[in-house]
């Protein structure tokens, strides 16, 4: 029970970075090596081919959430009651679904230039439950789907369990034409190892302290330092660890399992060589897939904590992802579970991402709330896009919804926090 990232383990390792010893200037500095960043670097790099880049991370480049998320390329969320078509909620959501759209396809973009090979599946996922009233509106859903471009269907009973290998799900929607399935590790760790040389890459190299003086910024680090015209804090859950204090964000810790390879011949015959995705339609319900090599993943956890997980505490969890196996698959038990590790999801209280201009030169994002690995690659452009003062109607889309809404203080919000999240785990249990 060692907290190792199933995706890490197989996607491999790319040879460590060096940690910043001595200073430096830069034209740019990113803060964050995750998708965000490393996409923010890769546009800054295009654009400016002759001018220095520093990306900064606290610990390993491509290892932190953007490597441990359960990814899901999301270009459609399957929409709510109040944003069917019809209904006076249904311009907000086409707005966010072209908003997705935009991102599913920035994402093609990254993976097509810089030949990054990290399993990528187009074939789209399902909004599958257990209980059929939590998939209400099924067809009302489809015809919203289906109006802002989505290729979505309906699906119950035999084709479904066929489909999925499982009797656990009562009905799903079937959700493509932009929506996909990839490895997250290997497409975060594509992105860092195409880096042109221009970026100047650090690892283990936190920020402890950025302050401007001198018509520059100043990022103060345990061995050195950084002297930047301009900084994009790309950081997710932890922006306020550079500086941003009032961004309507929180980390939510979320854990999950990757199986062994499922070779007996029973699992052959039920999972055969397809693969799929499963996302509840309940924030406290599972997320399940069938990865290449018959693995199953579980992602059945979520919860607001202030304090990493403990061993004890991650075997906990690991109990959950069994027993959410085996309602869907039985015969499966802890023996066939090979990886157990928990990530940070970047969460804030309307659903809409923190965009903004922080400061003079300094500019900030965090919020994906679930869909950073395509989101996460528009945001890294985008906030480029932002800090060179160019506009576009998409970017302008994404500050329009930029409105992640207020958050009380702590320990006010501390206590609401953990009772909704554990609400919503209650809610959803037969879902989990």
């Amino acid at each position: 029970m060692d907290n190792r990232c199933g995706w890490i383990a197989l996607a491999g390792e790319s040879p460590p970075r060096p940690r910043l010893e001595r200073n430096l200037q830069a034209d740019w500095l990113i803060i964050g090596g995750g998708i965000t960043g490393l996409s923010a670097a890769h546009s800054l790099a295009a654009q400016f081919p002759d001018q220095r880049i520093v990306l900064l991370d606290r610990q390993r480049v491509a290892q932190g959430a953007s490597a441990r998320n359960s990814g899901f390329a999301v270009s459609h969320e399957l929409p709510t009651a109040s944003e069917l078509l019809g209904t006076p909620g249904f311009n907000g959501y086409q707005v966010a679904s072209r908003i997705g759209v935009a991102a599913g396809q920035e994402l093609r973009r990254r993976i097509d230039e810089l030949a990054i090979d990290c399993e990528f599946d187009d074939g789209g996922y399902h909004f599958a439950v257990h209980k059929p009233e939590h998939l209400r509106h099924a067809e009302a859903a489809i015809e919203t789907l289906a109006a802002v471009g989505a290729d979505a269907r309906y699906l119950e009973g035999d084709a479904l369990r066929s489909r999925l290998g499982s009797e656990f799900y009562a009905r799903a929607i079937h959700c493509a034409g932009g929506n996909a399935l990839l490895q997250p590790a290997r497409y975060v760790r594509g992105l860092a190892d195409s880096l042109p040389p221009s970026v100047k890459v650090f690892e283990n190299s936190a920020v402890l302290d950025l302050q401007r003086s001198g018509g520059h910024w100043h990022a103060r680090l345990e061995a050195g330092e950084v002297r930047a015209t301009r900084v994009l804090g790309c950081v997710g859950a932890f922006v306020n660890r550079v500086g941003v204090r009032r961004s309507g964000t929180f980390p939510l810790e979320l854990s999950a399992s990757i199986t062994r390879p499922l070779s007996e011949a029973r699992w052959q015959s039920l999972f055969a060589e397809r693969t799929w995705g499963v996302l509840s339609t309940l924030p406290g319900g599972a997320t399940v897939r069938l990865l290449p090599g018959r693995r199953l993943l579980i992602r059945n956890t979520v919860e607001y904590r202030q304090a990493d997980l403990d061993r004890a505490g991650l075997q906990r969890r690991q109990h959950e992802h069994v027993k959410g196996l085996q309602k869907r698959f039985p015969g499966l038990d802890a023996r066939d579970l090979e990886y157990t590790w928990t990530g940070h999801l970047s969460g804030t209280r309307s659903g809409e991402p923190y965009f903004a201009r922080v400061d003079q030169d300094f500019y900030a994002v965090s919020g994906c709330n679930g869909s950073g690995v395509a989101r996460g690659t528009l945001w890294g452009r985008l906030l480029a896009d932002m800090a060179i003062g160019s506009s576009s109607p998409l970017l302008s889309d994404v500050l329009g919804q930029a409105n992640p809404g207020y958050l009380p203080p702590r320990p006010f919000f501390d206590v609401g926090a953990v009772a909704r999240m554990a609400w919503e785990v209650r809610r959803a249990r037969l879902e989990r």
